[in-house]
This record gives structure tokens, C-alpha cells and sequence, in this order.
């Protein structure tokens, strides 16, 4: 049977690539995470994962040589889909160190490894459009060729991680395509992004729990944003068709609009009138990649993907996310 790797199983991603695998491919699927990762985002899974009936889970961290070995050893995988990272960049500036080790020699370790144990395996390492950083309005749209200008910590380590991924291809000869993925969101975002943020706030609002103000960072980048489903389909297509070792894409959406747009469409979406915004100083980071529009015809025109969930449906599904946790948890602590 095919067997797939998704290193950071857990998170967004990571959780909405496996629903995609289990509905569309009949691979073996194992699922990298660290002991104390959360499944909250697996939880639909996790009677198939007791079962061991396609789902297997296993223990590394991208900071531990041997246990990433030990996985690679133990799974051999035909496919790996590595997404695991620190992936915050506000977080970054406060641990810049823990960033660079997790995501620059995480990689390292992760593809050295496949490299010794896993060679003909097809790879797919996630950078980021954040290795772009600041970008003048003159190279609007962004291509592949666009020059890397990192404004974080986060971004640094994603040039890295960029870096190596096609170095492994043209050293080693291996099959591994590196991903600039663009703004990509939906249910199951994590808290500190900007989007997921505002719709915390706003679910939280509408249950009572906190007073109708959602305070909010730089409202002013320009982002073009996707939905983090279109997202897996494309990582699927391009480990799945004709995939060209060493080959780098910027993967995206269609549609473009600022932070402060964003919020305004969630507001629109609330049931509760009247809230208001509030700049949090603390939301607000030393530097920003503040236009992030990108040119994804090279992706395009090699897999024949294009995005198909709207901007709407996304802002209202990661509201709902969002209102089914407060009420979940809200309910909990009334008990």
C-alpha cells in the first residue's frame, strides 16, 4: 500500500490534508506529532487512529535527530507533505531561536533523514510567501523569481527551509518541491492569526463573554487570500502530477482585500450590532510583510489547479468554528 507522511498532523493543515487523503486516496497514512501536540483537530479521526485502520500516529520533534530518524526508519514513506513549523511569526520575534532550530535544521533533519532512509520518496516542503516579506508595489503581482526579503524572525527561517528543500533536490537528486503558500485560512485556524483573531473575538462577543470591541493589530496589509481546503488539494495535485524535482511554486487565492476588509466582512457576518474595533499595540509587530499578492500561473499551468471555495464560505466557516467552541467551551466552565 502507498504510505504518506504529513509531518504536524495536528494543526490546520496538517488536519485538513489528512480529511482530503482519507476521502480521496486508499493510502496508508502516518501522522507526525509531538507528544503533547493537541488532537482537537483529528477528533473525527481518532476512532480509525485506536482502530490503526489507515491512520497511524508517530512521535518526533524536528529538533530531535534520533526520533525523526526512528519515524523515517519506521514509515518509509512514497509520500511526505512536511508541514510542521513554528509557525507564528508575531511569536518569532519573541523566540527567534526556538524558530530558526524548529523550521531551518528541522528541515535538515527531516530531509537528511529521508535521505538516508527514504531516498525515492516524493516530498513536498512547505516555505512560505513571508520569505518574500516586503515587496514594493512595482513587482505586484509576486512570481517565483521575486527577490526574498524576510520581515521576521518566522520569514527568516522560511527562506531556510526554502533553501533546502531544493538543495536536497539538486545535491541528492531527490524529489522534493518547495511551496510558497500564500494566505490560506478556514476552520481550525490557530488564535494568533489575524483573521482566526477576529472571529474568536466576535464569536466570543455575540456568547456575552467579552464587551462588543475586537481589538486588532495593523489593519492596513494587503493580503490575497485562499481556503486552506484548496490549499490541500493543491499540495495533493503536486506531489501527484508530474512532479518535477527541485521545482519551486507560489501557490494562492483569487481574491485580494486588506485586514481591515477582512474584519468588516466578518462584522457583517455577526448576529450581534454595534462592535466596534480597538488597535492593540501588543498585536502589532516590529516590521510586516504588509503585500502579499501573488502570481501563481507557474503552479496553474503545471497542475491545472485553480481555488474553488469563495471568500465568503471561508469567513463564515471559520465564524462557525469559532461559535461552536465558545459554546462548547463556555459550557464547560458554567457547569
Amino acid at each position: 500500500m502507498t504510505k504518506a507522511l504529513i509531518t504536524g498532523i495536528t494543526g490546520m493543515v496538517g488536519s485538513h490534508l489528512l480529511d482530503y487523503l482519507m476521502k480521496n486516496t486508499d493510502w496508508e497514512i502516518y501522522g507526525m506529532l509531538r507528544w503533547r501536540s493537541p488532537l482537537d483537530n483529528i477528533r473525527q479521526h481518532i476512532e480509525n487512529i485506536n482502530k490503526k485502520n489507515r491512520i497511524n500516529l508517530v512521535y518526533a520533534d524536528l529538533r530531535d535527530t534520533m526520533s525523526v530518524d526512528h519515524v523515517i526508519k519506521k514509515t518509509v514513506p512514497d509520500y511526505v507533505f512536511h508541514l510542521a513549523a513554528q509557525s507564528y511569526p508575531k511569536t518569532s520575534f519573541e523566540s527567534p531561536l526556538d524558530t530558526l532550530d524548529t523550521n531551518i535544521q528541522g528541515t535538515e533533519r527531516l530531509l537528511g533523514s529521508l535521505r538516508k532512509y527514504a531516498k525515492s520518496a516524493k516530498i513536498h516542503v512547505c516555505a512560505s510567501s513571508e520569505v518574500f516579506g516586503r515587496v514594493s508595489k512595482e513587482k505586484l503581482p509576486i512570481n517565483e523569481e521575486c527577490t526574498f526579503h524576510p520581515a521576521s524572525p518566522y520569514a527568516i527561517s522560511k527562506v531556510g527551509t526554502d533553501l533546502i528543500g531544493r538543495y536536497y533536490a539538486e545535491a541528492y537528486g531527490m524529489c522534493v518541491i518547495t511551496t510558497r503558500m500564500f494566505t490560506h485560512t478556514g476552520p481550525r485556524r490557530g488564535d494568533v492569526f489575524a483573521e482566526s483573531s477576529f472571529a474568536k473575538q466576535i464569536a466570543m462577543i455575540e456568547a456575552g463573554l467579552i464587551k462588543p470591541i475586537v481589538k486588532t493589530g495593523n489593519l492596513d496589509s494587503l493580503r490575497t487570500w485562499s481556503d486552506v481546503r484548496d490549499a490541500v488539494r493543491a499540495y495533493y495535485m503536486m506531489l501527484t502530477i508530474n512532479p518535477t524535482p527541485g521545482e519551486y511554486y507560489n501557490i494562492g487565492g483569487n481574491f485580494t482585500l486588506s485586514i481591515r476588509e477582512m474584519l468588516s466582512k466578518l462584522i457583517q457576518l455577526s448576529k450581534h450590532s454595534g462592535i466596534t474595533i480597538e488597535t492593540d499595540p501588543e498585536r502589532l509587530r516590529p516590521i510586516d510583510a504588509d503585500l502579499q499578492v501573488p502570481d501563481t500561473r507557474k503552479f496553474q499551468s503545471h497542475t491545472g489547479w485553480q481555488p474553488e471555495i469563495d471568500f465568503g464560505t471561508t469567513m463564515l466557516d471559520l465564524l462557525n468554528y469559532w461559535r461552536e467552541r465558545v459554546k462548547s467551551e463556555k459550557s464547560f466552565l458554567t457547569r
